[in-house]
């Protein structure tokens, strides 16, 4: 099968250069899409989960003094 010239070269580059980079975005894009964290956003997110858990204990540590000190606060501020 004869090939014309001018297609050629041009499909050559296509394979070397915008196919690779073509499948590469494509993945990475994908990987995105699909909630893949990367490692800064792991750490983030890890972070502010210990943060969460500091807070909850200390929310259940203030309820508990209030609740011994003053056992109607619950309904006070229901209000």
């Amino acid at each position: 099968m004869y090939l014309p010239e001018f297609i050629i070269a041009p499909a050559v580059l296509f394979l070397i250069f915008v196919a690779p980079l073509w499948i590469i975005m494509h993945y990475r894009s994908k990987g995105r899409s699909q909630g893949m964290l990367t490692a800064d956003e792991r750490a983030e997110l890890e972070r502010l989960a210990s943060s969460a858990e500091d807070m909850r204990e200390r929310i259940e540590t203030l309820e508990s003094i209030l609740d011994a000190e003053t056992p109607d606060w619950r309904r006070r501020s229901d209000r």
